[in-house]
Order: C-alpha cells, then structure tokens, then sequence
C-alpha cells in the first residue's frame, strides 16, 4: 500500500487541506449569516451560487487549465479560493458573499478536477482501488475536520476565517513544490443526457431529486440548527453527524443493493429519508432526538447517490460508463441548485422547520417513481451486475468528471453477446 500511495502523497497531503478548509469555511458561512441576521433566502442562494459555480467549473475549467497548465492552474484556483476566505471574513456583506461563494465553486471545480487527473494517471490498474478508496476518505476526513474546527472558534470573530485561509494556503504547498510529472490535458466534458434517460429513467429522475433535497439540507442544515436554537458546537456536530451516518452505511447498503433489484434499495433509503424528516417537521424534537433524526436522515440520503449511480451502471455498457456518469454528476449538481434556491424561501416563508418538507417532498417523488419503474422494466440478474463501489458523500458535489474516469478507467470493449444482453435489458 505505501508504494502505491507514495508517488501521490504530495497531492492526497493537499487534498486533505482543502477539503478541510472547505468544511470550515462552508459551515462558518451560513452560522455567520444567521448571526448577522440574513434571510434564509439569501443564504439559501449562498450555497446556489457556490452549486453554480460548481458545474460551471466543471464545464469550462479544464479550458484555462490546458492554456495555463496543470501547477500554474492549481495555484491560481486555491488562491482565489484563499482569498475569498478572507474578504468573507473581513467584509460582511450577504449579497457580495453570493457572488464570491460562485467564485469559490468555480475554482474548486477546477482543484479537484487537477487533483483527480493527476491522481488518475499516477496510478495503475492494480492500485486504482486503493488510491480512490484513500482519496474518498481523506475527502470526508477533511470535511469533517473542518467542520468540528468550528466548536474551537467564534464564528462571529475573523479568527476562524484567517484560519480557512491559512489552511487553503497550506493545502497549496505540496502539490506546488512536487517534482512530479503534470498530467496530460484535460478532456472536455462531454454530457448526453439522452442517453442517460434511455439508460436509466429512475438513475435521470433520482438523482436530480437526490441533488435537489442534498443540495437543500447541505446549504441550509446549518442555519436550521441555528434557528433551532443549537449552540454553535452542537450545530457543527449534527452536520458531521449526518454526513458520517451516510459515510458508514454506504459499504452495508451497497452490499444489500448487490443482492436485489436496487430500485427497491432506492425507494427504501428515499422512504427512511423522508420518515426522518417528517418526524423533525411534526415533532420538532429537542437537541438529543433531533441529531438522532438528522443521522438516520444522513445514513439514508447520502447513500442515494452512489446507489443510484450503481443502478445506472448496471445498464450500461462499459464504454459509456464515464458519459454516463458524467451526466449523472451534471444533473445532481443541477439538483443542488434548485435546492437551496428553493429551501430558502420556503424557510422564509414557514419557518426552519420548512426545510425537511421540501427534502421529504423529493424523496417521496423518488420513492414513487422507483417503485413505478421497478413495475415497468425488469432487473438486471444480480450475476451480471457490477459491484457496488462507494463514493464520497454527496450531501454537495464532491467529485468531476476527473473523477469518474479515476474510478472508471477506460475499459475494452464488451464481447457481442453481453452487449446483447444489456440491450435486451433496456429495451
């Protein structure tokens, strides 16, 4: 393992940074705007515009990355990012932090994408599995550090903002002064949703919902614990409490999901998901029960992702397994989008507690649809399926099309008769 995590250490090292900067940063937003008296709507479109920025990065990033080079690149994007940390610390404006927050996205867009190429040509076929699994826990590890480093600080200080900044700072350092080789240009990223759709109705719907209620709850979970009336260390646990459930439950579930047809996985989780939160919308339970609902909630809706993801490869050939999975990325992180668009005012309007009527409203729509589908087209043969591959967690949109091809490297072309068989199963 050591030798074939060595020769990216440097990268997974700055990787870790960076995700731990952006938990830090990302909750410290919504806990200082709910401070600063801000509506839930213009916090809601904080995190539409980091979604935004986000997809567009993944679009048109890997452009200024092939005219300016992979190191060039990755220095600029972090700088940026490092940057807005401060002026959000300093300058305390909620319709300024829309627009620096899509400038945020953006460049970690193009971060991650530069991370994921290098990693994906550092490795072998051999180690691919070992290098993915570890960058999928330094990921949530970072998050979930940045997160916790709430609870040391006061968010209504620039102390916690100046340590974001550091920290990015620092997560610039190792891949900068690596003597490794850049990788190849980046590809353009080539998105068919047509094809998708054909490939799978439930995979196209679902994780625009999924998207839709992740990108609502991770935006705005924050400013409802607040609005509930969580001290700022409780908040910052509830958040990581769900994103952990969701990060444990992914290997059981994934392997329940090998076993039957995973439509009925899906509208399982979705229908747990949306139990969870009409219990937290009706009872409106104090702080015990309620990070108790938001980890159930955690273990159920983070696992919808990459179980739908699965679902959609099962269907695929193995050619389109990277276009496939790039326009699931695409619609999720349309998905997050909508969400907070959405969520705020809604919670504007009805109060915190709003927010779980719009995430159980998507898991419901999933939960029908997938039933109905699953009614309509028959399973794939649980022999013939891929094995479940966990992800990173995907309250927001952790990964780029760079990533996808790390996970699915660019496979031979199937033989004639399982072509046939897949096509069977799709028509």
């Amino acid at each position: 393992m050591k030798r074939n995590l060595f020769p990216v250490f440097a990268l997974l090292l700055g990787t870790l940074f960076l995700f731990f900067g952006n938990g830090l940063h990302g909750l410290l937003l919504p806990l200082r705007g709910t401070a600063e008296g801000y509506s839930d709507t213009a916090l809601g479109f904080i995190g539409t515009s980091w979604a935004s920025g986000f997809v567009l990065g993944c679009l048109f990033a890997p452009k200024l990355i092939m005219r300016i080079g992979h190191v060039r690149a990755f220095a600029g994007f972090i700088a940026l990012i490092c940057m807005v940390a401060l002026i959000t610390g300093v300058f305390v404006n909620q319709y300024a932090w829309i627009g620096l927050r899509a400038a945020t996205g953006f460049a970690m867009a193009g971060t991650q994408m530069i991370i994921e190429s290098w990693l994906n040509e550092r490795v072998d076929n051999k180690s691919r599995g070992t290098v993915f699994t570890f960058y999928t826990g330094i990921t949530l590890f970072g998050v979930v550090g940045g997160q916790l480093a709430v609870g040391f600080g006061n968010p209504n200080a620039p102390i916690l903002f100046m340590v974001a900044g550091i920290v990015y700072c620092i997560a610039m350092l190792p891949t900068t002064v690596s003597n490794a080789a850049s990788p190849r240009p980046l590809q353009a990223v080539r998105i068919d949703l047509k094809l998708l759709y054909r490939n799978s109705p439930v995979a196209f719907f679902g994780v625009l919902l999924t998207g839709i209620a992740n990108g609502a709850f991770g935006t705005l979970v924050a400013v409802f614990a607040a609005r509930a009336g969580l001290p700022d260390n409780q908040v910052a646990f509830l958040v990581t409490g769900a994103i952990l459930a969701g990060a444990l439950a992914q290997v059981p579930v994934g392997r329940l999901s090998d076993r039957m047809d995973r439509r009925h996985v899906i509208a399982g989780l979705a229908g747990i998901a949306a139990a969870a939160a009409i219990a937290v919308l009706i009872l409106k339970p104090g702080s015990t029960t309620l990070i108790v609902l938001i980890a159930i909630y955690g273990a159920t809706a983070n696992v919808l992702y990459p179980i739908t993801a699965s679902h959609a490869n099962d269907f695929a050939r193995p050619e389109d397994y990277v276009k496939i999975a790039s326009g699931l990325l695409f619609l999720f992180g349309v998905g997050t989008i909508i969400g907070p668009t959405v969520g705020g005012p809604v919670m504007s309007s009805f109060g915190p507690y709003a927010l779980f009527f719009v995430t159980a409203t998507a898991h419901v729509l999933i939960l029908a649809y997938a039933i109905i589908r699953s009614r309509i087209r028959a399973a794939i043969p649980v022999d013939e399926r891929d094995a479940f591959t966990a992800m990173p967690d995907a309250a927001t949109p952790v990964s780029t099309p760079e990533g996808v091809a790390m996970k699915n490297p660019n496979r031979d072309a199937p033989a004639q008769e399982d072509q046939d068989r897949r096509e069977d199963h799709a028509a």
